[in-house]
């Protein structure tokens, strides 16, 4: 019997607009979201990454960053929203009515 724990490779990912890092990493069975993120080091490259409030993914699914990894699993860092998404679509629809590109009682195009 091997008091040895298996490690088994996963992904970490962060990406900018015109800047991308994927680590790899062994982690041990039982490791989680957050610590294999914290493992990988990839707060050398991106010190603004903030591990206590960061946004975590599996393969472009939301998870907590206690979740309990999988071999092969890629963790998705997220970056903060710059803005609502819903603000953006009332702002470019009330645009669109005033420059007359929508019919202003149904919505619908003209």
């Amino acid at each position: 019997m091997s008091t040895e724990q298996e490690l088994f490779a996963v992904e970490v990912i962060y990406a900018l607009p015109h800047q991308q890092k994927l680590i790899k990493v062994n982690v041990a069975s039982g490791t989680s979201c957050i610590d294999a993120v914290k493992q990988s080091g990839i707060q050398r490259f991106f010190p603004d990454i903030d591990l206590g409030t960061v946004k975590l993914g599996i393969f472009s699914r939301a998870v907590k960053h206690s979740e309990v990894l999988l071999p092969g699993q890629r963790v998705e860092i997220y970056r903060p929203l710059i803005a609502d998404p819903k603000d953006v679509r009332r702002k470019r629809a009330e645009k669109a009515k005033e420059e007359g590109r929508v019919n202003k009682v149904t919505g619908g195009k003209l």
